[in-house]
C-alpha cells in the first residue's frame, strides 16, 4: 500500500500525554487499534488497561465503535495534508460479575424525613 494511503493516527491519554503517532490502513478496524494502544501503552502509567475492550476510543467527541473502520471514521479535519488525527483513548475497565452483583438487603428500608417547617 502506498505511504500516502496510511492515516497517521496518535492518542492522546488521560494525563495529557501522547502514544504515537502510528500509521493504518484506512482499512484497519477500530478493535485493532485498540489492541496496538494496548500494546504500546505506557508501563510507568497507574491507569492501564488489561485488555483492548478497556479502551474507550473517542475522535471528534464520538465513540468509535470496534468495527469501524478508520476510513469511516476519519473527519473532515483529518484530510489536511501530512495532518496527524489526535483520539483520545480513555481506560474504562470491563465490569466483572463480583461487582455487577450487588448485595440485596431484604429488610425494606424506613423512610425518614427530617425537615422542619417553620
Amino acid at each position: 500500500m502506498p505511504e500516502e494511503d496510511l492515516i497517521e493516527v496518535k492518542f492522546r491519554l488521560f494525563d495529557g500525554s501522547d502514544v504515537g503517532p502510528f500509521r493504518f490502513s484506512p482499512a484497519s478496524t477500530v478493535a485493532m487499534l485498540k489492541e496496538r494502544i494496548v500494546a504500546e501503552w505506557p508501563k510507568d502509567k497507574k491507569i492501564a488497561p488489561k485488555a483492548a475492550n478497556d479502551v474507550k476510543l473517542i475522535s471528534a467527541g464520538k465513540i468509535l465503535e470496534n468495527n469501524k473502520t478508520v476510513g469511516q471514521c476519519k473527519t473532515p479535519f483529518g484530510e489536511l495534508p501530512n495532518g496527524v488525527i489526535t483520539m483520545h483513548a480513555v481506560v474504562q475497565p470491563s465490569v466483572g460479575k463480583s461487582k455487577s452483583e450487588k448485595k440485596i438487603d431484604e429488610t425494606p428500608k424506613k423512610s425518614v424525613c427530617a425537615c422542619t417547617i417553620m
